[in-house]
């Protein structure tokens, strides 16, 4: 899109404003998200999970470790005192496990390593794992949910291993595991009900099954409970996230929407009230002039001012009622009435302004005293365009025109054509430049929006608008893509006999502002 040498318009960047406090739906699911990834689960559910973990470990302890001589007879073998040794140490490391526990969610790898020691610790002087496999198991159970998979797996093997080396041969657990089995060193006949065939039974004797497998079974449950853990909450903070990205992107485009309406309505009542405004100050000057002298064409132009005062009214209302309909695309609807009136019900909501009330936008300008050139503004050709074109092209011959009356007075002619082309719709609007003599205090300067206003309503289009100097004077000249248009149709208005093109002109190089 080309848009060229605004009439010294100049553009106002808005006041910068502090920063908002983030209370849309994605900053609260971002909220929500942090909490997830590094908040702890539910209060209720820690405590219960503790509190059972706790119970079945010191159950355990002490049901293997003061219970170890009723059922195995340990006395018999190391004597009453090792005995009592054996099953105070017990219950004293089971103890000291306890508060380890607590805390495995804090520090999961120190405290996987310390358990792991306190287990082996317990394998010496017991000779069997005594609560100490589930300990192990809920210790590799947090590094798992906190960790990484090659983290969780090298702690695991930092941690068990030991433990199974401790089983094969530490000599009370090859007691402890013996008589567990049904292996008993003073019988010779005793019957060991578990054995690994061949080779694996020599070198690993029953007593390492009954030490080992429980570590090995609980520390791979405890590793595959807390990777689904880890994995699900990541899944559930993913999801989040996702949720949180598609909420921010609804809302940046609830506020490009808003955005984007914001200056359609502010380019519509730019385009109504620049222009009535305008043409009325236009209007009451020419009816004061010809008050004393031509009474009767004074008597016109006044009511030429009413009339633009009371359309450019009818337009603002149909503007801001447009706003405050609850269902815009509704028909008679657009301003809340049933039948398409204002909440007064005086004043009707007329459609937007197309092709067909181009004659009447000229009329009313050259009664204003702008000299325009047409031929009869026939709408044949561009009655079938969509309603969003038609106001389009209004506004252009509108805002062009507006321009023309502001910056060009006195100017000794205005061109304006519209023509249909084989792909296209082509709006030009040109002029001379201000005429000789023309008083410069006539030409005021704008608000730098009407080339911007224009250029925005050609954009939305996928055209080009250009603005610029010509021959003398100015010219607007807007190309609209329209598929499927009729090369040929008659045009709106008469092009100057020198643009066989159809590229008119709006107003002197020298001219400042724009309305």
């Amino acid at each position: 899109m080309t848009d060229t040498l605004h009439r010294g318009g100049r553009a106002e960047t808005p006041a910068r404003r502090g920063p908002v406090p983030d209370t849309s739906a994605a900053g609260r699911a971002a909220e929500l998200l942090s909490g997830l990834r590094g908040g702890p689960a539910p209060a209720w559910l820690r405590v219960l999970a503790t509190t059972g973990l706790v119970t079945a470990f010191v159950l355990w302890g002490l049901l293997f470790g003061v219970g170890a001589e009723s059922m195995y007879l340990l006395s018999d073998y190391v004597g009453e005192d090792q005995s009592f040794v054996m099953a105070a140490s017990s219950v004293t490391l089971t103890a000291v496990g306890v508060p380890l526990l607590l805390v495995r969610h804090r520090r999961p790898v120190l405290v996987a390593g310390v358990i792991g020691a306190l287990a082996a610790l317990v394998l010496l002087v017991a000779g069997a794992g005594n609560g100490y496999e589930l300990a192990v198991a809920a210790a590799l159970y947090a590094v798992a949910a906190a960790r990484s998979p090659r983290t969780t797996w090298v702690v695991a093997a930092a941690v068990t291993i030991p433990l199974l080396a401790l089983a094969r041969f530490a000599p009370r657990v090859g007691l402890v595991g013996g008589l567990a089995m049904g292996d008993r060193p003073d019988e010779a006949d005793s019957i060991v009900r578990v054995r690994l065939p061949g080779v694996l039974g020599e070198a690993l004797p029953p007593s390492w099954l009954a030490t080992a497998a429980p570590f090995v079974v609980l520390a791979l449950l405890g590793v595959a409970f807390g990777v689904a853990a880890r994995d699900a909450r990541l899944r559930a903070a993913e999801a989040l996230k996702a949720t949180a990205a598609r909420a921010a992107e609804e809302e940046q485009r609830a506020r490009v929407t808003q955005a984007d309406e914001r200056a359609r309505v502010a380019r519509e009542m730019h385009d109504v009230i620049a222009h009535s405004i305008t043409v009325m100050i236009a209007l009451g000057g020419g009816a004061a002039a010809a008050l004393d002298k031509s009474p009767e064409q004074a008597r016109r132009a006044l009511d030429e001012l009413v009339d633009t005062g009371r359309v450019a009214l009818e337009d603002v209302r149909r503007i801001l009622g447009v706003l405050h309909s609850p269902d815009p695309t509704t028909p008679g609807t657009a301003a809340g009435g049933p039948h398409g009136t204002d909440d007064d019900g005086d004043v009707p909501m007329a459609p937007a302004p197309g092709v067909e009330d181009l004659d009447r936008l000229v009329e009313r300008f050259r009664t204003a005293g702008l000299p325009v050139r047409t031929a009869g503004l026939a709408a044949a050709g561009l009655d079938g365009l969509d309603a969003t074109v038609q106001l389009a092209v209004f506004r252009i011959v509108q805002e062009s025109l507006t321009n023309t009356l502001r910056h060009a007075p006195g100017t000794a002619s205005v061109d304006v054509a519209v023509r249909r082309l084989a792909d296209a719709v082509e709006v030009v609007v040109a002029d001379r430049g201000p005429g000789h003599g023309a008083d410069p205090v006539a030409r005021t300067s704008g608000s730098g929006r009407g080339v911007a206003g224009m250029t925005g309503r050609v954009a939305a289009f996928g055209g080009t608008l250009e603005a610029g100097p010509y021959r003398g004077g100015w010219r607007v000249r807007a190309l609209l893509p329209q598929p499927g248009g009729a090369p040929g149709a008659p045009q709106v208005g008469d092009a100057p006999s020198d643009d066989t093109a159809v590229t008119v002109t709006t107003a002197p190089a020298t001219n400042e502002g724009e309305a």
